[in-house]
């Protein structure tokens, strides 16, 4: 089995930016040129979420090259699906366009937030971005009427789309804490931009875990790889790693990469998205709370069996 080594920490905000006081959240890289964009959530001081970017070193990604001085998506209009918040799952490029799905999330009542899936494209780079719709285009259905989230978009080698995501199968409360109950669905979309009101099941959590999150997919010939985020009462988050072959059903193996003994990953690693280019392939990650602590980055050694 191959290991990844973790090169570091790669970024983390500060009270320098006011828009983004806190959280390096999700990060979502995307090959542009001879640099990886790396989009992310950072918050505001009342933990409004907004989306920027770091570049980094194509070849190095621990070298950060530019940070972003404005938030390149901001919130959505009051009482839209993204009013509270938008955090980046997965960077696309289609032709011309720079497509940036996120999740939008709105602060609720009896539930922490409503949270569906959204999308922004950008044709210039992705130095702006333009919302798609100003509903989600990953939104709640009688089959998944709870919440659908952190949309994983590819394109095919058949040149359709495939579609990977968190569904909420519902809500529930321990130890005084509403949380939600998540498996990750997916299947196919033509365009990759209308998807259909549910999809099968990719994976479910396992005994002691409440919730599996943040999916991203990968292909390598017969060889399909998923990495997620496991949650559970027991033990802070981790990433999740699962393979499956020949299109037979995802099993779990180790994902390779845990806490480190101490800094700013030594609690929680979550998160993962994983970016093959040319012989390397990198891990950006979050660590201690849910990504306060900013991203970093691990490097693949070896190839997986």
């Amino acid at each position: 089995m191959a290991t990844w080594t973790k090169l570091g920490r790669v970024f983390a905000p500060d009270e320098r930016t006011p828009w983004a006081v806190t959280h390096a959240h999700l990060p979502t890289p995307i090959v542009l040129g001879d640099r990886i964009r790396v989009f992310f959530a950072g918050l505001d001081p009342q933990k409004l979420g907004r989306v920027g970017w770091v570049d980094v070193d194509r070849r190095d990604p621990t070298r950060v090259l530019a940070v972003c001085s404005a938030p390149v998506v901001e919130l959505g209009a009051l009482g839209a699906f993204d009013d509270s918040g938008i955090t980046p799952s997965c960077a696309l490029v289609v032709g011309d366009e720079l497509r940036l799905y996120y999740v939008g999330w709105q602060r609720a009542q009896r539930t922490p937030y409503a949270l569906y899936g959204g999308l922004a494209i950008s044709r210039d780079g992705g130095d702006s971005f333009t919302r798609f719709s100003r509903a989600p285009v990953l939104d709640r259905s009688d089959a998944e009427p709870f919440a659908r989230g952190a949309p994983f978009v590819r394109t095919t080698p058949a040149g359709g789309f495939e579609l990977a995501y968190w569904s909420c199968l519902r809500w529930t409360e321990t130890a005084g804490v509403v949380h939600y109950n998540n498996v990750l669905r997916g299947g196919p979309s033509g365009d990759g931009l209308q998807f259909a009101p549910s999809y099968p099941i990719l994976l479910e959590t396992e005994a002691g875990d409440f919730s599996v999150g943040r999916p991203w997919l990968l292909e390598e010939g017969p060889m399909r790889h998923l990495w997620f985020t496991d949650r559970s009462h027991r033990e802070a988050n981790r990433i999740g790693y699962a393979r499956s072959v020949d299109g037979g059903p995802f099993e779990r193996a180790d994902s390779g990469l845990g806490i480190s003994t101490e800094g700013w990953d030594s609690e929680m690693v979550c998160y993962a998205a994983v970016l093959r280019d040319e012989e390397r392939c990198w891990l950006f990650y979050n660590g201690n709370n849910h990504g306060a602590t900013g991203f970093g980055v691990a490097r693949l050694d070896g190839r997986r069996s």
